[in-house]
């Protein structure tokens, strides 16, 4: 069988149609895997929290034990309770707007991967769930 030049665009085309195909579904897999990596520092970090205020409501400030140990890399460093408390906050929001933004992310993504599978839109799949500001703006 001998190959026409355009049997060679039809399999180019293939070629580059699967390429496409594989590295968008390679990027939502490493999103989603980001997410789950994130998701699980979210959750050490509000641990550490819980367990920062529960020592705090215990020692009062300006005593001995209202400072913890904190590890930077491969550094522990004494800090007061409060600071300690403050920097995992911040961690937490830092965390929670990187996973809101990944998530966000996979959307499109996930909808264009269907669209070149020849597949039909996810109905519902683009609801975004309501914020604290939005219920409490619709209630006034």
């Amino acid at each position: 069988i001998r190959a026409t030049p355009n049997h060679m665009e039809r399999v180019e085309d293939l070629i580059k149609y699967y390429s496409a195909l594989d590295s968008l579904a390679e990027d939502i897999l490493t999103d989603k895997h980001q997410v789950v990596e994130l998701d699980e520092k979210h959750h050490k970090g509000r641990e550490a929290l819980r367990q920062l205020r529960r020592r705090k409501k215990v020692h009062p400030s300006g005593s001995r034990s209202d400072q913890c140990w904190t590890c930077f890399g491969n550094t522990f460093i004494k800090m007061d309770l409060d600071i300690c408390i403050h920097m995992l906050e911040k961690d937490q929001k830092a965390l929670e707007a990187e996973v809101s933004s990944l998530r966000d992310g996979l959307k499109p993504k996930v909808a264009e991967l269907h669209r070149m599978e020849g597949r039909k839109e996810m109905r519902g799949f683009q609801l975004a769930g309501s914020r604290l500001a939005d219920l409490l703006h619709a209630v006034h």
